[in-house]
């Protein structure tokens, strides 16, 4: 019998988006599915559209707030599948995206195999999204995928995964005190356990770009910045429990070097916990470099200025291009459904 997969939608205050992804869980081409949509009590009209794909297939319950990570635990919690697929409520399948990736295992892959996929940004038109290769679009063993990640400040998207039930089982619960990257926690956290990933070019993920207020945003939020640095340790305890090396410390210190702008100058307390790490690690780091748009700013207005303009700048810049899409996609009839379209593929480091 063919494997069940459990397609997973933690949704709040997702009325706008809510419907096109679980219908994109729902025209999913491989047959034997169920969809859990567990809403974290949202306050808007989220849990009553999604009641109304409530069917033999489709579960959808309402629980009190408690953020993303309590929520995703939820409905693992009440899923049967022998595969689980995370989506979350505002991003999308391809329709062929599950079967493409079950139908590429290979002869010895085996549940601890971890099936990853590509995935491109869209903001309202699937068929505008850009897929852009990176050297995580590959067959990586655990050490080498999160070498790759943390050495060079790249991710895969959340949906893009497809792992066994006995593998999410082993990984243990999304950590709910991470506010921010509990995905990349949590993946890396299976990597761990995990025989490698099978990367499968064909299947396709469209992760929405949508405002600030999604959970991977931090900006000034102190409790975010906390839960970052407490990611950031458990990626380098991970990484370094699987191999101790030199390439392994310089790959932890490009990480904490990546991140150290998010808490430059304005949380000394972390910056000295961020130090104390790299120095275990043989190195220091040097004060934040700002991109080149927003550097010249820096002595002119200072630092904190020039970093908060290299923050709302590219903010405002798409919101205006998110409006003029809203507007292309409104007047081409608003399409619930759009992803059997060809969409462009930009060449990458590979």
């Amino acid at each position: 019998m063919a494997a069940l997969v459990s397609i997973l939608i933690p949704a709040y205050n997702a009325e706008k988006f809510i419907s096109h992804a679980i219908r994109s869980a729902t025209t999913q081409t491989w047959e034997r599915k169920e969809i859990i949509v567990v809403d974290d009590g949202s306050t808007d009209g989220t849990a009553e559209i999604a009641r109304r794909f409530a069917s033999k297939d489709v579960t959808v319950v309402s629980k009190q707030n408690e953020g993303a990570a309590a929520t995703r635990n939820h409905a693992f919690q009440l899923c049967q599948g022998d595969y689980i697929q995370w989506l979350d409520a505002d991003d999308l399948l391809a329709p062929d995206k599950i079967e493409r990736q079950l139908t590429a295992r290979r002869e010895g892959d085996t549940k601890w195999t971890l099936l990853s996929s590509s995935w491109g940004n869209f903001r309202y038109r699937p068929e505008s999204a850009r897929f852009t290769p990176t050297s995580l679009w590959v067959d990586l063993n655990p050490v080498e995928w999160i070498l790759e990640k943390m050495g060079h400040h790249l991710s895969m998207q959340t949906a893009t995964w497809l792992m066994s039930r006995e593998l999410a089982e082993a990984a243990g619960p999304w950590n709910p005190l991470l506010h921010v990257d509990d995905d990349g926690e949590y993946f890396c956290r299976a990597l761990l356990l995990s025989k490698g990933t099978r990367f499968v070019a064909e299947a396709k993920v469209y992760y929405r770009d949508v405002p600030s207020s999604r959970v991977s945003h931090i900006g000034a939020s102190d409790k975010k910045k906390e839960a970052l640095l407490l990611s950031m340790k458990l990626h380098i305890q991970y990484l370094r429990s699987l191999e101790e090396s030199g390439r392994v410390r310089k790959a932890c210190l490009d990480y904490l070097q990546n991140f150290y702008v998010d808490f430059y100058p304005d949380r000394p307390d972390l910056m000295a916990e961020l130090l104390a790490l790299a120095a275990e690690l043989g190195g220091g780091l040097d004060e934040p470099q700002l991109r080149w748009k927003f550097a010249w700013m820096k002595p002119l207005i200072g630092f904190r200025a020039a970093k908060r303009a290299q923050i709302t700048l590219p903010q405002l810049k798409g919101s205006l291009l998110r409006t003029w899409d809203n507007a292309v996609y409104v007047a081409r009839g608003s399409p619930t459904q759009t992803l059997g379209v060809e969409t462009r593929q930009e060449p990458g480091r590979d």
